[in-house]
């Protein structure tokens, strides 16, 4: 791969995880439930504070797939640095997707009655929508891991 492919790859990661990192830092301020809250409460949030602790795995898998792209760029696609970076990715993609599951089923058992007034439908579609590219990048870092040992 050519060295400006890959400076370009590595830039693009450091803006989705600057995005990601923007949207995690705003949303909650202009979100439904919290929009009345001050600045304290809001990231007191349960809720909010899973969400944070399991976004700390995407964003290892970022670093890892920017160090990837490193060593690809270096030449070193083949070295078992990238075999680590991808086992890394892997299991990253794979906590991720759990997590997720378990932020869908948590917000499914305990906020679907009819006392919540809320429909889960729409969050639940965007976990499902997640774990799924989560199990897609988890199966295609495994597929890569496994090549570069043979």
């Amino acid at each position: 791969m050519k060295k400006n492919a890959t400076v370009f790859l590595q830039v693009v990661i450091v803006l989705i995880g600057l995005v990601a990192l923007a949207i995690m830092i705003r949303f909650p301020l202009t979100e439904g439930r919290a929009a009345n809250l001050d600045l304290f409460s809001i990231y007191a949030d349960p809720f909010l504070i899973y969400g944070y602790l399991a976004s700390i795995a995407f964003f290892v898998a970022l670093y890892q797939a920017f160090k990837l792209l490193g060593y690809i760029g270096q030449n070193k696609a083949l070295s078992q640095d990238s075999a680590k970076a991808l086992k890394t990715i892997k299991y990253c993609a794979i906590i991720l997707s759990i997590l997720i599951m378990a932020a869908g089923l948590y917000i499914r058992i305990f906020y679907a009655g009819a006392d919540a007034g809320d429909d889960p439908a729409g969050f639940l579609a965007v976990c499902i929508a997640a774990t799924f590219i989560a199990i897609i990048i988890a199966a295609a870092a495994a597929g890569f891991e496994r090549r570069l040992k043979k």
